[in-house]
């Protein structure tokens, strides 16, 4: 062997050694390519068409019915321009009643698609809207009361991407697939013969459904050939329950410019970024030294989930540079963001998450009992405790209306209170006495973090947001709705681990 070659080969051998175990299990060419999804904008009438169809993907080889939008399983990416009229056909093909919710899109509460929106199997229904907001990576999927969270795990998911002036004057990385890629991360899990194996029971009531397998826009473990430089990802968090710490498997920092609203005013460096369960973020990260590596997820300490493969980091996707450079950068500032107003006077309001206390129980009980003690994720005094406190008072518990918030199970018809258009309130969202965490999503607006469980927002975490994070403590955000929601198309706010949302963990307002 010539000694080039020998260096070439060593070099090569160095690299590969340095990935960890799992990227040197499955050979790069059986590795399947990211898929992309289609970019879809409105035609020469402003419309969009969007049908929810069943079909059929393949996992682990076997073929397993799964739900999407304009195809099998997830949906298009929805391109929208902020100022510009938009109409939605959407047509429901699916064996069931479904709805479509614009999570994170700041429009009147008739064509949020909350639980009322609903469109009878077979029907269809249109919504005309024009975003006002700023550029935001948001998402669409559905909210059927009650069946959210199966809904969703058959594969009912698409990005909604808004864009502005502002956005389109920024040097980022803007080749949809590329250099600007997306990242929709679900976990899944299947029955012997193969299916989704969904069930909503006194478990996933209290914990969230949770599955063994991650998927990455709808595949296990894919690979993305990037050009050489900036690489752009917009991260959405689409499990039901899980949530993701992402990291690059190298440790390379990645650049945060935009949360769930927008961009922030500048960059973020963080070496690890958790992502709750319906939040987006986009980040940048750097591949000019032409190195693979994998984008991760790492162990979290949630109730269920750090149990195997998930105790240890899981792989989401492999990046593979190319030589062909990459055409954006990562500009020093991006947006001016308003100020906070006054806190002053402002109407105060105070949601306080509960559980029932029984199915918080059973529910660890039925977890330790399946999974042993790992999956308690150090509460097994709280679970002792409360074991004491109930003993015997397990019977007639409706874990369909088990989770409450301020002492109440969501009621369709009976919207909790009314907020004045265009006026800011301050919310103080409670977690205490809970241990459970909950991603706490509100509709019709990107609000702004005050205290997150009693501490200010991570730098990162201090832009426009419509999820925050509640876990045994405090969050307190302030909130402004400047579209109209009557009380038969009334916005919702609820955690967003779909299975507390689908156990009552929700409430209606109006806003006039």
């Amino acid at each position: 062997m010539h000694r080039r070659d020998f260096l070439k080969y060593s070099a090569a051998l160095g690299a590969f050694s340095m990935l960890p175990a799992w990227g040197r299990v499955i050979p790069a060419a059986k590795r399947p390519t990211l898929p992309i999804p289609e970019l879809l904008t409105p035609d020469a009438q402003s419309k969009i068409r969007l049908t929810a169809q069943a079909g059929a993907s393949q996992f682990n080889g076997q073929k397993v019915a799964t739900w999407g939008y304009n195809g099998n399983l997830l949906g298009p990416a929805v391109k929208l321009t902020s100022g510009k009229p938009v109409t939605v056909e959407i047509r429901n093909a699916l064996p069931e009643e479904t709805t479509v919710h614009w999570h994170g899109v700041e429009i009147p509460g008739e064509v949020d698609g909350g639980p009322q929106g609903v469109i009878a199997s077979g029907a269809t229904r249109t919504v005309s809207f024009t975003p006002q907001q700023r550029a935001a990576t948001c998402w669409f999927h559905p909210h059927q009361h009650g069946k959210t969270g199966h809904q969703v795990a058959m594969g009912l998911a698409g990005l909604v991407l808004i864009e502005d002036v502002e956005s389109l004057q920024l040097m980022l990385p803007k080749q949809w697939g590329i250099d600007d890629v997306p990242l929709i991360i679900q976990d899944k899990k299947f029955t012997a013969d193969g299916n989704i194996d969904y069930q909503l029971d006194v478990m996933s009531a209290a914990v969230g459904w949770f599955g063994d397998t991650l998927l990455c826009n709808g595949v296990a473990y894919p690979q993305h050939n990037a050009p050489k430089g900036w690489l752009r990802l917009r991260l959405l968090n689409g499990c039901n329950a899980r949530t993701l710490k992402i990291a690059a498997s190298d440790n390379r920092p990645l650049y945060v410019v935009a949360s769930d609203g927008g961009l922030l005013p500048e960059p973020v460096k963080v070496s690890e970024l958790p992502l709750l369960t319906g939040e987006r973020f986009e980040v940048l990260v750097d591949t000019s030294d032409s190195k693979p590596f994998d984008i991760v997820t790492l162990p979290v300490n949630q109730m269920g989930m750090a149990i195997a493969p998930f105790d240890k980091p899981q792989p989401v996707v492999r990046i593979q540079p190319l030589v062909i450079p990459a055409s954006g950068s990562l500009p020093d500032t991006l947006v001016k963001a308003p100020a906070l107003p006054s806190l002053d006077g402002l109407q105060a309001r105070w949601l306080q998450l509960m559980m029932d206390p029984m199915l918080d129980m059973m529910g660890m009980q039925a977890l330790q009992e399946k999974y042993g003690e790992q999956a308690l994720a150090g509460h097994q005094q709280h679970m002792q405790m409360m074991g004491q406190m109930n003993h015997g008072h397990g019977h007639g518990m409706d874990f369909h209306n088990a989770n409450k918030i301020n002492g109440k199970a969501f009621e369709m018809n009976a919207p909790a209170f009314n907020v004045a258009k265009g006026q800011y309130e301050r919310w103080t969202l409670s977690g205490e006495g809970d241990m459970m965490l909950h991603p706490f999503h509100i509709h019709g607006t990107q609000f702004r973090i005050l205290t997150e469980n009693g501490k200010p927002p991570a730098a990162h975490r201090a832009g426009w947001k419509d999820t925050v994070w509640v876990e045994g403590a405090r969050s307190e955000v302030l909130v402004r709705f400047d579209h109209v929601a009557p009380a038969e198309h009334a916005y919702m706010a609820h955690c967003h681990l779909l299975e507390h949302e689908d156990t009552g963990m929700m409430l209606g307002f109006t806003v006039s």
